[in-house]
Order: structure tokens, then C-alpha cells, then sequence
């Protein structure tokens, strides 16, 4: 197994990146020390591909299981889905010693994590990923939460797990549309800190959907590095660097919002979403229009989507404002200076914003 180490202060652990390594997984927590009660977390897709490997290997480890199942989708990321979570793991655990495993992707990892930080002020938990983007993105780094009607992530906590756990194997039940949508955090990372990343996959991203166990490994501990570095310096966002982590995602929240999260897969709205803060950084002057060309055709090639439709400008805007980025009022957008380089920009005229917006409507 490769090993990527989040050396923090106070909350140090190891993102562990392997291929058919779940059946380890009871044997390594086992090392951890961090209860005896394993509280399982998943969804029902998860549970019937591989919810039988992971109650075997912490079984045979000796950890006792209980397993809580949520409905597939963004909707289960409610504050209503994480109380009732709660009151059951409330119940469940009388003379116990407790800790929560994450087994699914963003939204059971964000989901997960939260309960996890709020059940008695913060207990230990573990991030097993099972998607392309939650083992490249959102397991790693301690950002816990649910959506409010009028947002994304608006209620949640900075909880970081006692263990990432990432089998790129699990990849191998996922549907393309899954694939691609961890692909544009990939991408992400690419233009916001590594041109050399950006360039394997322009190179290899059809391998990934080949399932070609090199490339896999190696995009995901490259992304898992990247997310990790910029944690390291900026935990919990204090510095300016962490949001960096955002490139795409101002807009992309708020095209999902818009969609009732159901029009667009988080994947799919940063896409658009990062084709969007592309344009303006071309409109500001940061890049000319063949660095705009070259993200652009990536995304194409990868099958995301290319425009927005059934939404308008308006509605993007007023949700957009809502964002937990903004300061004083002011707007805030990571912007593309050039590829593996970004800055974070305050302050863009509502004028600029509506002009990418409506450069990549339907």
C-alpha cells in the first residue's frame, strides 16, 4: 500500500491508497486503538457490492458491527438524515466504545464525518471512500457537513478522521457518470498546483475508464498529496490557502443548488463550474484564451458536462451570494493565473460573473 502522511499538530493520520486492500481494513484499524464498536455508515449500493468484505474484515478483527444505511444522494446530506443518525447511534450505544466508519462517497463521508463531530462533542471516525472523487477529494481534510435548503455545506465542522482508507478497486463498481464526476476534482487539482498532473491525465485519462490499476493509483495518491499539502498549511481555512481547493466551486455549488441537487452530480456542476472561473480569469486578463481552450477541451474529452441548462443567470447569482466564501459582502474566486497556478480574487463585478455564466448556458 502507498501511504500519504497528515502530519497535523493535533490530529495527525495516514491516507492509505491500495488495490484490493479492503479485506485489510479490520487489521489496520485494529492498530489504531480507537474503540471497539464499529458504527458503519453507507448507503444501500454500497452495502450490496461490498458491505459483506467490510463486516467480514472488521468482524475477524474483532470489532463488533452495526451497520446504519442512508438513501443514496445528495438529499441524505440533510440536518434531518444526521440527527436521526444520531439518536440511533445514541441508542446503540450503552456500555460501549464507539466509533464511526464512512463507507460511501462525499455524501456519506461529509455526512458521516459531521455526525461524527457532533455526537458527544466529537468522536473518533474513519473515512473508507468508495468513489473517484471522494478518494481524491472529499474524505481528506476533516471538512464535515450537510446542506441547508439555500446552500451547500452551510452547518458543519472541521473533524479530521483517525484514518483515510482509499481501495481503488471499489472503483470498478462505479458507473461512468461516477468516474467523470471524480475526474473534475482531478482536473481541478491539476490548474490549481500541478501542471505536471493536468498533463498525465490530458495523456492518460483513458485508462481510468480501462480501469487500468497504474494510472488509478497514481492520480489518486498524486490528488491525495495535493489535498494534503494545502491542509497542512491551512487547516481550517484561517489562511487563505485552503480556498485555493475551491477553484470552480463558487458557481458549481450554486448550479447545483439551483438544480434541487438533482439536475447535476457535484462533479458535473464544477465542471461547468470551473470552465465559468476560467472565463473570468480570461476576462480579468490572468490568461489568454488558449489556456482557457486547453481546460475547456479536457473537460470535454473527460464527458463532463459543457453548459447549464434549464437554469437562469439570476437564480445562480442569488444563491451564489449565499456561499460560506464571501467576506463582508465581498465575493471571493480562486482564479487561474496559469496552469498548476491560482490567486485568489475579492471583489468581481457582478457584470464579469454574469458574462462567463451566460457563456456556458444552454
Amino acid at each position: 500500500m502507498r501511504t500519504v502522511a497528515m502530519t497535523l499538530k493535533a490530529n495527525p493520520y495516514k491516507i492509505r491508497i491500495g488495490h484490493d486492500c479492503l479485506p485489510d481494513l479490520g487489521r489496520t484499524l485494529k492498530s489504531l486503538k480507537i474503540g471497539h464498536d464499529a458504527v458503519v455508515i453507507t448507503s444501500p449500493v454500497i452495502k450490496k457490492f461490498h458491505g459483506r468484505v467490510l463486516t467480514r474484515t472488521m468482524r475477524e478483527a474483532g470489532f463488533a458491527v452495526k451497520e446504519l444505511i442512508v438513501p443514496d444522494g445528495e438529499k441524505s446530506k440533510s440536518a434531518a438524515v444526521a440527527v436521526d443518525l444520531i439518536e440511533q447511534i445514541a441508542r446503540y450505544d450503552v456500555m460501549k466504545q464507539v466509533f464511526i466508519v464512512a463507507f460511501g462517497g462525499g455524501v456519506i463521508g461529509d455526512l458521516a464525518g459531521f455526525v461524527a463531530a457532533a455526537y458527544k462533542r466529537g468522536i473518533p471516525y474513519v473515512q473508507v471512500p468508495t468513489t473517484f472523487l471522494a478518494q481524491i477529494d472529499s474524505s481528506i481534510g476533516g471538512k464535515t457537513g450537510v446542506d441547508l435548503s439555500i446552500g451547500k455545506n452551510l452547518m458543519g465542522a472541521f473533524h479530521q478522521p483517525k484514518m483515510v482508507f482509499s481501495d481503488t478497486a471499489l472503483l470498478r463498481t462505479l458507473p461512468p457518470r461516477q468516474l467523470r464526476n471524480g475526474f473534475a476534482e482531478a482536473v481541478k487539482y491539476g490548474i490549481i498546483r500541478d501542471r505536471e498532473l493536468f498533463v498525465y491525465i490530458e495523456k492518460h485519462f483513458p485508462k481510468v475508464f480501462a480501469w487500468d490499476r497504474r494510472t488509478l493509483l497514481h492520480i489518486v495518491q498524486r490528488c491525495s498529496q495535493i489535498k494534503t499539502d494545502v491542509v497542512l498549511a491551512d487547516e481550517k481555512e484561517t489562511k487563505g490557502i485552503r480556498s485555493i481547493l475551491n477553484f470552480g466551486h463558487t458557481i458549481g455549488h450554486a448550479i447545483e443548488a439551483v438544480g434541487g441537487f438533482r439536475q447535476y452530480d457535484h462533479g458535473e456542476a464544477i465542471a461547468i463550474g470551473m470552465r465559468m472561473a476560467a472565463d473570468i480569469s480570461m476576462q480579468l486578463g490572468m490568461i489568454k484564451s488558449p489556456t482557457v481552450q486547453r481546460i475547456n477541451s479536457l473537460i470535454d474529452h473527460i464527458g463532463l458536462p459543457e453548459r447549464v441548462s434549464r437554469q437562469k443567470v439570476a437564480d445562480i447569482m442569488r444563491v451564489m451570494r449565499h456561499d460560506k466564501k464571501f467576506v463582508s459582502g465581498r465575493n471571493r474566486f480562486v482564479l487561474v493565473t496559469s496552469l498548476g497556478k491560482v490567486k485568489v480574487v475579492e471583489g468581481i463585478g457582478d457584470d464579469i460573473i454574469k458574462s462567463a455564466i451566460r457563456k456556458y448556458m444552454a
